[in-house]
């Protein structure tokens, strides 16, 4: 009988546990169960330059959400955004590609905007700039001081 105790003991600190490990787990690692209250934004770029799905979506430097799928659709890239349901886009916001350092991953900035109606679920942002292109950049710098020299 004793056994049987402290066996029936020994199973529920371990059934305890790895219920708080599990749920540890999903609060530290920031799973969201199915997605709860997100919705869903696009917007088109002309280019987006090594942008990636899962690639944070920011606002004021804090993550608003994430990009979840990027396509191809008449010679333009169409980026679904997954915003945080709490979180409301105005119809004027300006979403830019911008990269996290000099070399970093690509993530999606949002500058609010001052309107007082918003992007509804399904929405798109009108207002878009693509990444800045260092290649080219460079490129030009290059080039161009080499027509000025022969001049």
């Amino acid at each position: 009988m004793e056994k049987r105790g402290v066996e029936l003991a020994v199973g529920t600190f371990l059934l305890l546990g790895l219920l708080c490990l599990a749920y540890l787990s999903i609060e530290l690692g920031k799973v969201r169960w199915l997605g709860y209250g997100d919705y869903r934004v696009e917007a088109t770029f002309a280019n987006v330059g090594g942008l990636k799905a899962n690639a944070n979506v920011t606002m004021a430097g804090v993550q608003i959400g994430k990009v979840e799928t990027i396509r191809l659709k008449d010679g333009r890239a169409w980026v679904t955004l997954s915003i945080q349901g709490g979180v409301k886009l105005e119809e004027d916001v300006i979403a830019r590609i911008k990269t996290m350092g000099i070399i970093g991953d690509k993530y999606v900035s949002i500058t609010p905007g001052a309107s007082e109606t918003y992007i509804p679920p399904g929405g798109t942002i009108r207002e878009t700039q693509p990444p800045l292109d260092i290649e080219e950049l460079v490129g030009k710098f290059v080039f161009g001081s080499m027509e000025k020299t022969q001049k």
